[in-house]
């Protein structure tokens, strides 16, 4: 049997009950549909993701406090990142200490209530020092960082973020100049940075800045900090200088055992690796759990080829009684199952991909939909037209021509 004919065959056999045909199409539309919109979410929020972690710094490896423990010798603790370990000293010898990295940067981070003009808004305050923008690839917009001078005397500036410089001021104006209040402690603003992006807690647009010595006596009563940034020469050197600051620290915090570490150090590609196995995982759960449609879609496919196989035993008689071998009969009716997947298959893509940017329009989280994706759904669509197809068009190759012929 020749190609043309099974194609002319399939057509006129499903093109003969569209009603039926198209519900069975629907099956697997919704499926892929939502395979590729599931998977587009996943790629998007990792890609997202890993340019937010990016964002924060080039080459970034980041020491921050270990657990709080108890008094007494019982391993009670408040939870990572709860101690206060961590002071102004322990930077100072890592610059010091650590060859390969190019710039420290110790801050003391902490939500405050600020006020200015009538208004007020609640967002974070960062105490640092005047490194933080090259560690952190911060850039200003407009006016001037904080300086080792203003750290050194103390002095009560800050730089606005231009989320916290909306809310206070208004959009796009320049408050340079301006004074703002910071737990009843007047700052003068002195800059205002470019806008990174970011939503939420995560927003590193709503921040305000100020040197560190002032937070720590003004803001925090306490001289500890909260993170130490530190950029490495390059991102080879990372995991290098992740280990010279542990040894350091553990010798200057007097710890012999590395497990009873009172801080963590965390290379930023750590960070992205954790990050990514994260949406990994929930890419992979949101798509199996979209890919039970596609199940319940091939179910569809061999309950109508069951049903055409009967409807269709007479012409199957006699197409056997004139010559038919069971190969032309079996590839008949295995190529209708999978054109009505491969039809599936190309809407259900078509409508992943509307899915995906109405995601992105609408509810503002990034999507992907990428050529894997598309190739894993055309793949899928064939596989189930041949699984669930092969069964019904076996049971029509197999009946006896003389049984078909008498069939009512």
């Amino acid at each position: 049997m020749k190609i043309s004919d099974v194609l002319h065959e399939t057509y006129t056999a499903l093109s003969a009950n569209k009603a039926r045909s198209g519900l069975t199409i629907l099956g697997i539309v919704i499926g892929i549909g939502s395979v590729v919109a599931m998977i587009s979410i996943g790629q998007g929020a990792s890609g997202s993701i890993q340019a937010s972690i990016q964002s924060i710094g080039s080459n970034l490896v980041l020491v921050t406090p270990g657990f709080q423990r108890g008094a007494g010798a019982g391993p009670v603790s408040g939870g990572r990142g709860s101690a206060t370990t961590l002071k102004q000293e322990d930077a100072d010898a890592i610059q010091k200490e650590i060859t390969q990295a190019l710039a420290v940067a110790p801050e003391i981070s902490r939500r405050y209530q600020i006020t200015a003009k009538g208004t007020n808004t609640n967002t974070q305050v960062v105490g640092t020092v005047a490194q933080y923008p090259q560690v952190r690839n911060i850039q200003i917009d407009a006016g001037s960082f904080i300086s080792e001078q203003n750290v050194r005397s103390l002095s009560k500036v800050a730089v606005l973020g231009p989320t916290t410089r909306d809310d206070l001021f208004g959009e796009g104006s320049t408050p340079i100049g301006q004074s703002i209040r910071i737990n009843r402690v007047d700052f003068k603003i002195i800059g205002i940075t470019k806008s990174k992006g970011g939503t939420g807690f995560g927003n590193q647009d709503d921040v305000v800045f100020v040197p560190l010595s002032t937070a720590q006596r003004f803001l925090a009563g306490d001289t500890y900090v909260t993170t130490i940034s530190v950029q490495a020469a390059s991102p080879d050197v990372m995991a290098t200088i992740q280990q010279e600051i542990t040894d350091l620290l553990l010798q200057r915090h007097n710890i012999s055992n590395p497990q009873l570490a009172d801080f963590q150090v965390l290379n930023q590609q750590d960070i992205v690796q954790t990050a990514s196995a994260v949406t990994n995982t929930m890419t992979i759960l949101l798509a199996s759990i979209a890919g039970i449609s596609l199940v319940v879609g091939g179910i569809g496919i061999m309950n109508m080829m069951l049903t055409t196989v009967t409807e269709r035993t007479r012409e199957i008689g006699l197409r056997k009684a004139i010559g038919a071998k069971r190969r032309d009969i079996s590839l008949q009716f295995l190529s209708e199952a999978v054109m009505l997947t491969f039809f599936g298959g190309f809407v259900g893509i078509a409508l992943g991909w509307i899915i995906s940017l109405l995601v992105t329009q609408f509810a503002g989280i990034a999507t992907s939909v990428s050529v894997s994706s598309v190739a894993l759904a055309f793949g899928v669509s064939a596989a189930i037209g041949i699984i669930f197809g092969y069964y019904p068009a076996r049971r029509a190759a197999s009946l006896n021509p003389i049984d078909a012929l008498r069939y009512e």
